[in-house]
C-alpha cells in the first residue's frame, strides 16, 4: 500500500478501550463546547442517549464540566469544561500544547455558543461523511482556534485546522485544511479580507536579526513549514443567511482572488473553496457542493 502525503494526520477515531468520560473531557478540551447531541454523534453514534447523559452528569457532579441551556431549543444543553476540568485535561496526550480554555459561568458560555457550536456542526458534517466513506477523520482530527504568526507582530487565528485521511483501494492520502466558518455576522468585504491574511501567512518568511543575521544562516523559509509539510487547503463554510446572500458572499471571495495579486498567486498553488453549510449536511463534503475560489464548476473539497 502506498501513501500520498499532502500533510500528516495526528488524530484517530474513538477507541472503546478509552473510557467514555475521558473521551468526553478530551472532546470538550479540544472543541471548547458541544451540545449533548453533538457529543453523541462524535463519540457514540447509534447508541442510546443515556450512554452519554449518565457520564456527563457524573462529570458535572465532580465539578469537571458544566452546561448552559440553549435558548429556544427544548432545553438542549451545551457542555463545557470548568476550571478544574481544564486543569485536569491540559496534560492529556491529545491536548498537550492546547491552551486551557475554562468557562467560568453559564452566562459566559452563552456568549460563545453560537459560533463555537456552528464550528462543531461543521466538523460533524466531515465526521459523518468520513464514516460513510470509510475514511479516517475522528473527534480529535479538528482543532479550533489555531493561531499562526504574521509579519509586523500580527497573528491569524483560523476557526479550525482539519486533518483528514482519504482511504483508497491501494493508497492513503493525508489532507489538511484551514476552515473558516462564516455565520454572516461580519461584512462581506471583511470576510473576503481573510484571504489576504492567509496569503500573508503563505508568503511570510521571518528574517534573522542580530547575531543570527551575521552568521549568514540558510536561506529563510516560510513560517508555515514549522507545522505543515504542504500549505493546507483553505475552506470557507457559510451559513446564517438566505441563499441569495450566501451566494453573493462566495462571489466576493472569488472577486478577492481575482483582484488581489498575492491572493491570486496563493489560489494558483493552494486549493481554496467555499460551500453552504446546509449543502454540506445534506450532500456531504465530498459532494459537488464546493465552489472553487479560483473559478470553475462545483466539486468535492478533495478535488478543489
Amino acid at each position: 500500500m502506498t501513501t500520498a502525503f499532502e500533510t500528516v494526520s495526528s488524530g484517530r477515531t474513538p477507541s472503546p478501550v478509552e473510557p467514555l468520560p475521558h473521551q468526553l473531557l478530551a472532546v470538550l478540551g479540544q472543541h471548547r463546547m458541544a451540545t449533548t447531541n453533538q457529543l453523541h454523534e462524535l463519540l457514540r453514534p447509534g447508541a442510546a442517549r443515556q450512554t452519554l447523559s449518565a457520564p456527563l452528569n457524573k462529570l458535572r457532579r465532580n465539578g469537571l464540566v458544566d452546561y448552559t441551556v440553549l435558548p429556544q431549543s427544548n432545553r438542549s444543553r451545551a457542555w463545557y469544561l470548568t476550571s478544574e476540568g481544564a486543569r485536569l485535561t491540559k496534560d492529556f496526550p491529545a491536548l498537550r500544547g492546547r491552551p486551557p480554555y475554562p468557562i467560568n459561568s453559564a452566562t459566559a458560555a452563552s456568549l460563545k455558543t453560537p459560533h463555537t457550536l456552528t464550528v462543531v456542526r461543521t466538523h460533524l458534517a466531515f465526521v459523518t461523511d468520513a464514516r460513510r466513506r470509510g475514511d479516517e477523520h475522528g473527534h480529535l482530527d479538528w482543532t479550533p482556534e489555531v493561531s499562526h504568526p504574521l509579519s509586523d507582530g500580527e497573528r491569524i487565528i483560523t476557526d479550525a485546522v482539519m486533518h483528514y485521511t482519504l482511504i483508497g483501494d491501494d493508497e492513503r492520502t493525508k489532507l489538511r485544511a484551514f476552515v473558516e466558518v462564516d455565520r454572516t455576522t461580519m461584512g462581506s468585504e471583511r470576510l473576503a479580507s481573510k484571504l489576504i491574511e492567509y496569503a500573508r501567512l503563505w508568503s511570510y518568511e521571518p528574517q534573522p536579526v542580530g547575531r543570527a543575521r551575521a552568521r549568514q544562516p540558510a536561506a529563510p523559509s516560510p513560517v508555515w513549514l514549522r507545522w505543515y509539510p504542504v500549505f493546507p487547503r483553505v475552506l470557507f463554510m457559510l451559513t446564517g443567511a438566505s441563499r441569495y446572500v450566501l451566494d453573493h458572499r462566495i462571489s466576493d471571495l472569488q472577486a478577492m482572488v481575482a483582484a488581489h495579486p498575492l491572493v491570486g498567486t496563493l489560489a494558483r498553488q493552494v486549493p481554496m473553496g467555499a460551500a453552504v453549510l446546509d449543502d454540506l449536511e445534506e450532500r456531504g463534503p465530498t459532494g459537488d457542493v464546493w465552489v472553487p475560489l479560483a473559478g470553475g464548476d462545483s466539486r468535492p473539497w478533495t478535488e478543489l
